[in-house]
């Protein structure tokens, strides 16, 4: 496995894995093109039709590229997904390079593509297709494999944006959110370490928490996100220290919603 993720000049990010198959080119091209295979693997029904692609749910994408048997590139949604197929020794080496504009949705992907491609490696082996396995794990798991490290400084506020495996039901309950009272010192899950944490002024149950702190508010935001997971959005007021501090607090946050599952 070779996964590795960047962000292009233009802002977008591209995941690109690569996976090797003991099967000729010829094998997997029809896996990954033809209706039939692709109902068993891939995440939606998907149909070239000269150069339009039709999926089962959505409006139709674009083909970009057609190469027989060694290139299908194509459009979903403002999605671009590409499928590099070459001989390799007496198998075959298939990439995928996926370009999206929700970089912090990039491990969300990459887990959904992992199963994905072990599904299509079953089919062309002949074995029964593998039962998804733990998606919330495996999400943590290419947050460090693709080195996504969460939050950035400017000026005096630290932004953190990261995907969560949970719902927000789920995460608002795992920070004591139902214990916020306004006027009152937020639950202890919601402080950042070095920050006082000063009385609640907003919270709106699965959705927001803000309190005071000496120079700002401290805010999490819990939205929609990629995959089946919440979007955390934290912001604070603070400098490099109170990056590290978030960056540590969202990191604990992630591994207590594994351990509640």
């Amino acid at each position: 496995m070779n996964d590795h993720l960047l962000i292009r000049p233009d802002g977008r990010a591209q995941l690109v894995l690569r996976r090797r198959l003991p099967h000729p080119a010829e094998k997997v091209w029809r896996a990954v093109t033809e209706p039939e295979h692709l109902r068993q693997w891939f995440p939606d029904e998907l149909t070239i039709d000269g150069d339009r692609v039709h999926y089962g749910s959505g409006p139709a994408g674009r083909v970009l590229e057609l190469d027989p048997p060694r290139l299908f590139a194509h459009t979903w949604g403002d999605d671009e997904l590409r499928w590099e197929i070459r001989p390799d020794g007496d198998g075959s080496l298939l990439t995928l390079t996926h370009v999206f504009g929700d970089r912090f949705g990039a491990a969300s992907f990459a887990a959904g593509w992992h199963t994905c491609t072990a599904a299509l490696a079953a089919l062309l082996d002949e074995r029964p297709l593998p039962a998804p396995g733990d998606m919330a794990r495996l999400h943590e798991d290419y947050m460090a494999i693709l080195g996504m490290v969460p939050g950035e400084l400017a000026g005096a506020t630290v932004r953190l944006e990261r995907q969560l495996t949970r719902t927000a039901a789920d995460v608002w309950r795992v920070l004591g959110g139902d214990r916020a009272r306004a006027g009152s010192p937020p639950p202890a899950p919601f402080g950042i370490a070095g920050t006082p944490a000063g009385p609640v002024t907003r919270a709106e149950p699965g959705k927001l928490l803000e309190y005071e702190t000496g120079g700002g508010a401290v805010r999490w935001e819990l939205g929609e996100g990629t995959g089946h997971g919440t979007r955390l959005v934290l912001t604070c007021p603070g400098d490099a220290a109170t990056l590290a501090a978030c960056r540590a607090r969202a990191e604990r946050l992630a591994a207590d919603l594994l351990a509640d599952q």
